[in-house]
């Protein structure tokens, strides 16, 4: 068994993929809010409409409907329509509802402001909803209405998931009603069916009850979850609903046949509660997520101080399990570097790995950026893109980009070291001190492209040296991050204030000053029990990434602070759009509006 390691106050441990907070920390006290509406106290208005047919030609020639909360019937609503049209003899046999039973009775016009009132604010109930609720819609837009989109409940979705094909042999209304033993029996009349629905409806969510639906919300989501997902809710019960860490796991067999306890997917968020309950809804789309469930047998949370804590928690746990069903800094060591080599003619290079005192940019995780890097850099100093190995006194024979004008052709010794060594230093101010120069010699080949109208390949010099721009300053900016020995930083939240100190561009500890408490006291004991274990422990690129951004956040507050937190001056995208514009200070010019 591998040794637990000690990283922001937790204990990772490689064999049991389980992150256990050293000491718990309490989970904030849930609000009425997270716990959705209860079934109790919503109004369902349960309608069923006789129409003149199926068609869009088609017209309502009654509306019944049944108001009922907590079980206890509201109201009623019940009215015949004239649809200003013959009624077909099959609806007569049908519903019974002739000519004659309509001639005196009023038009749609006159009925649905009535029936809109009856039905304000409550949640629609219907056997086949798409049918009656399609007639309701269209009748809103034909009178002008705005159709107020309520939260529709369909009981013949609803009995699909609920009931089992060995107790009912179809899902028509007379067959559920007579299943639930309704008091009323449907007769293809609007109100005698809306309550044989509403009976129907009400044994359904009884049913439903068994699986844990309680609220509004559960019983949306039940409707149209599948039934394998369903049967692993139980995976959501007792989880905090709390900001954190949530990671689902599975005993699966290795290779030499043992079975290990596996982590499948580490997600953060800032309800674990609800968040795991997601994944057993319609809501949820992503198309692994079925056999993930399927062979998850549990779910591990962490709850977290901060935002930040939880996002650097997840990237060191995806990062020590490389979770299967995780896509996001799975591999971060999946990295290169451009690096400024150390030899007798230098050239930049593409490599997985760098020490201290080389001269690099990166990390990319894009090769191609790295190769727009390189191409700027080379354009703009005059090192030679090849990468042959090069002799200072034994010529080499020249490459394609020699004969084009693109290479300075050291391989040849047509330059001698002394003058090559001025595009290398040229190439290294580039990357550690001072863009411009190198933005600035790009600016001829910009002017000569685009007066030749030739806008493409202007476009794409300019593209080359955004992402050179880009990347320095973000290697610079990482980089002056991860060198600095210790900064204690606070910015105030919704909770209080969040306190977090940072070694090395990573994260030591995290603390949470509530209201009441004294930040200075809670930052004092964070950096107390701060993470000394650093040493040969370098960061995650996208760690110092979520930390840098946290900290240039407006409001944060340094504390204290212990070595340098800085980055060279004209570096960056700002540099780029001086030089290109000319607005540098050395070629001083009109700015744009």
């Amino acid at each position: 068994m591998s040794q637990p390691r000690s990283t922001l106050g937790y204990v990772i441990r490689q064999d049991l993929g389980k992150a256990v907070r050293q000491p718990p920390t309490p989970p904030l006290q849930p609000t009425f809010a997270d716990l959705g509406e209860p079934l109790s106290e919503v109004t369902f208005c349960v309608v069923d409409l006789e129409t003149t047919g199926t068609g869009k030609e088609s017209a309502i020639t009654e509306i019944g409907a049944v108001k009922v909360r907590g079980g206890e019937v509201v109201g009623e609503f019940q009215t015949l329509i004239n649809p200003g049209s013959h009624i077909p003899a099959s609806i007569t046999v049908l519903t019974g509802i002739s000519d004659s039973m309509i001639a005196d009775a009023p038009g749609l016009e006159s009925v649905f402001p009535s029936f809109l009132a009856f039905s304000e604010g409550c949640v629609f109930v219907a056997h086949n909803a798409s049918f009656d609720i399609g007639f309701l819609k269209r009748a809103s837009l034909q009178l002008g209405y705005e159709w107020p989109k309520p939260v529709v409940i369909d009981t013949v979705t609803l009995a699909r998931q609920a009931l089992l094909r060995d107790e009912v042999p179809n899902f028509r209304l007379g067959t559920l009603a007579n299943h639930f033993h309704a008091q009323a029996t449907p007769n293809h009349r609007a109100l005698a069916d809306a309550q044989a629905t509403m009976d129907v409806l009400h044994g359904l969510m009884e049913r439903a009850g068994s699986f844990g639906v309680l609220t509004l919300e559960d019983l949306q989501e039940f409707s149209h979850s599948p039934k394998q997902r369903r049967a692993k809710r139980w995976l959501a019960d007792g989880l905090p609903k709390a900001p954190g860490i949530y990671c689902f796991i599975a005993d699966l067999p290795s290779r030499s046949g043992a079975v290990q306890r596996q982590v499948l997917y580490v997600g953060k968020s800032r309800n674990i509660s609800r968040r795991v309950r997601s994944y057993f809804t319609a809501a949820e789309t992503r198309s692994r997520i079925d056999e993930l469930l399927r062979i998850a047998t549990g779910v591990e949370t962490t709850v977290c101080r901060t935002e930040l804590e939880a996002e650097i928690l997840e990237l060191r746990l995806i990062a020590t399990h490389a979770p299967r069903y995780n896509r996001r800094s799975k591999f971060p060591q999946r990295q290169s570097w451009v690096k400024l080599t150390d030899e007798a003619f230098p050239q930049l290079a593409i490599v997985r790995k760098t020490k201290p005192g080389d001269t690099c940019l990166g990390p990319f995780r894009n090769t191609a950026q790295a190769e727009d890097v390189i191409r700027a850099l080379c354009d703009a100093s005059g090192l030679r893109p090849c990468k042959a190995k090069l002799s200072l006194s034994k010529p080499a024979p020249a490459c394609a980009l020699a004969e084009l004008g693109r290479c300075p052709a050291p391989c040849q010794l047509r330059i001698s070291a002394a003058d090559y060594a001025g595009a290398v230093d040229a190439a290294r101010e580039a990357m550690t001190s001072d863009i411009r120069p190198a933005l600035r010699a790009a600016q001829p080949s910009i002017s000569a492209l685009t007066a030749q109208e030739r806008f493409e390949e202007a476009a794409e010099v300019v593209n080359r040296l955004d992402t050179l721009a880009r990347a320095v300053l973000r290697h610079h900016r990482l980089a002056s991050l991860s060198g600095c020995a210790e900064i204690v930083a606070a910015c105030q939240g919704d909770g209080g204030w969040e306190i977090h100190v940072i070694r090395q561009g990573r994260l030591a500890a995290a603390a949470l000053a509530k209201p009441g408490e004294s930040p200075v006291t809670v930052a004092e004991a964070a950096l107390a029990s701060a993470d000394t274990t650093l040493a040969g422990n370098p960061a995650l690129t996208e760690e110092i990434q979520l930390i840098a951004n946290w900290l240039e956040r407006p409001g944060v507050r340094l504390i204290s602070i212990t070595g340098d937190w800085s980055w060279p001056l004209h570096i960056g995208v700002d540099s780029l759009s001086a030089v290109v514009w000319g607005e540098d200070q050395r070629d001083p010019a009109p700015k744009r509006s």
